[in-house]
């Protein structure tokens, strides 16, 4: 097949990186470009002798050069590519999400083929985000044909609003912007609320106003895991966010919940979930910063929890800050340790792919090895299969999380406490006091 595209050659190392399947080019890896490169347009990519490795976005203002599209030298990147695209995407997450179709992530960008792309589905509502100018440059095409697909199976789409509040679009050379998608028939004056329902929990989702595109998908089905440990317990979920980890416990029966915070409007957040879930009752909402509450706890050994759920926002955002992130996930799991009983319960996440599998277990390893505590590991988790991982490209595996149970401890045995069969026969333990009445 005759190319007509321009032409950039890259280094040996480039070349051996996208024979390996990753399908990024960075800047200082490229060794000529052709003048007809034009941004956001599609480029083929050679070795230094001529040999075709594949095709992709063109960004010179971007440290990623070119993000590849294609290893298949007959592509044509017409309508018709695009669409066969976008059906395996859906195809995919109606296999894998089943009944859970109608909240998930529908594009996880290159992990699909659609470098820079995000589409969060919140019921009738699809949120995206667009991080690359050859997205960018194709949009309305694209939400075209994912309308088109999703109408097709019989789905009800009413808007699409997209999420481009986020400083990655000006490295790319593009503006930060954020609106509803004027595309056919779709609505364009919604309020930005929408209710969705998972694992059986009602969460009202703001997707204009809120994180990322409104709410975290990513810990769907691990939180449905910790919630399996949570009847009879008393539970202390940090990093509540919107309170998903709680909600899912008390909702399985546990004992009591303290769901900690430290932003008021999202604790106010956490707790009209919990109205709308009739659960306000069995949550307790405490704004405080989680690292301070968790050092006072641990000082005072109080005791009161026996299941400790942590899901920290991302420590870092880039390699160069691995190392203090490491120190600030070792420090908030040490914490956590020193504070449960033997035999309590940690439920822990990372939310940074720079937080390596390898370097999260090591982590907890060495937390434990402070804590003088030995972990018996219940269920090692990742990211949803919406978010699918590609083997070769490490950047998109981005969640882990790991169950454990502390099994023995070289310090004193704790307070014990009655076991208990069900919620309604559960013991009084020590309840928490609120950070303000603690001695100093």
């Amino acid at each position: 097949m005759e190319r007509n595209y321009p032409n950039i050659s890259v280094t040996d190392k480039a070349a051996r990186s996208l024979r390996s399947g990753h399908p990024w080019v960075y800047a200082d890896e490229v060794l000529r470009a052709d003048a007809a490169c034009t941004n956001g347009q599609i480029v083929d990519v050679t070795t230094r002798s001529g040999h075709w490795l594949g095709a992709g976005f063109y960004n010179s203002a971007s440290k990623i050069r070119v993000r590849v599209l294609s290893r298949n030298a007959n592509d044509r990147f017409d309508e018709a590519f695009w669409a066969r695209r976008i059906q395996y995407a859906v195809d995919y997450r109606r296999t894998v999400m089943g009944a859970d179709f109608d909240n998930c992530r529908l594009i996880f960008g290159e992990a699909d083929g659609f470098p820079g792309l995000t589409v969060d589905r919140f019921g009738p509502i699809l949120v995206a985000q667009v991080l690359s100018l050859g997205m960018e440059l194709r949009k309305t095409q694209l939400f075209a044909l994912l309308l088109q697909t999703l109408r097709a199976c019989g789905e009800q789409i009413e808007a699409i609003y997209e999420r481009n509040d986020v400083k990655l679009r000006e490295k790319e050379g593009m503006q930060q912007g954020t609106g509803f998608v004027t595309l056919e028939d779709l609505k364009t004056d919604l309020d930005g609320h929408v209710t969705i329902r998972e694992n059986g929990i009602l969460y009202d989702v703001d997707y204009i106003h809120g994180q990322k595109t409104g709410f975290f998908l990513d810990q769907k089905y691990n939180r449905r895991a910790a919630a399996q440990l949570a009847p009879g317990k008393h539970v202390l979920d940090c990093f509540t966010h919107t309170g998903a980890f709680g909600l899912n416990c008390a909702a399985a029966g546990a004992a009591s919940v303290v769901s900690v915070d430290v932003s008021e409007d999202a604790l106010t957040t956490a707790r009209h979930n919990a109205v709308l879930n009739g659960l306000d009752a069995h949550v307790e909402y405490l704004c405080a910063d989680v690292f301070d509450l968790l050092t006072k706890l641990a000082e005072q050994k109080r005791g009161a929890y026996d299941y400790i759920i942590l899901d920290p926002p991302a420590f870092t955002k880039s390699s160069a800050t691995v190392s203090n992130a490491i120190r600030g996930y070792k420090e908030i799991n040490l914490k956590a340790m020193r504070i449960l009983p033997r035999g309590g319960y940690l439920a822990t996440c990372s939310c940074s792919h720079f937080m390596t599998d390898d370097r999260f277990r090591a982590m907890l390893a060495d937390a434990a090895k402070d804590a003088q505590v030995s972990l018996r590991q219940i269920e090692a988790r990742q990211q949803g299969p919406d978010h699918p991982i590609l083997w070769n490209m490490p950047e998109t595996r981005i969640s882990k999380a790991c169950c454990v149970r502390s099994t023995s401890s070289t310090r004193s045995a704790p307070m014990r406490w009655p076991s208990c069969s069900s919620k309604a026969a559960a013991p009084t333990k020590p309840r928490p006091v609120p950070a303000s009445n603690w001695p100093s």
